[in-house]
């Protein structure tokens, strides 16, 4: 059986909101945890692994089916994040990193003024 070279796999992902932050959930079976680099760089998130095989010594490949390689994605994270507060964890082949949100794109309760609370100050709709 040969094998090529090819191109970085791509991991499943799940990705969803939940109240002040989003959480990631990447599947990385088989992957070492030293291998997984979570990095950002501005706005952009990227997730790298290695998957290496093992080979027993003078072994004769009958059957090459499991991924091996290695896996990358990369996801553009907005301007509505805290990324110094990005973490990660890895546990029983399941990546998990979670993204807060930044306290100015956190959702907020604005105050309705009325009658004297207003101080008379009308908002101003023309240019």
């Amino acid at each position: 059986m040969l094998h090529t070279a090819s191109a970085p796999r791509v991991m499943p992902v799940d990705l969803y909101r939940d109240h002040n932050r989003y959480l990631l959930t990447a599947d990385l079976p088989g992957v070492d945890p030293g291998s997984v680099d979570v990095e950002v760089d501005g706005q952009l998130l990227t997730i790298r692994a290695q998957l290496t095989r093992g080979s027993a010594e003078g072994a004769k490949w009958l059957a090459q089916e499991r991924p091996y390689g290695t896996y990358l994605r990369q996801f553009s994270i907005g301007e509505g994040v805290d990324t110094a507060g990005i973490s990660a964890s890895y546990d029983n082949g399941v990546l998990s990193i979670i993204i807060p949100l930044s306290e100015k794109a956190k959702p907020r309760k604005i105050a309705v003024e009325s009658g004297a609370e207003s101080h008379n100050e009308q908002p101003s709709l023309t240019s």
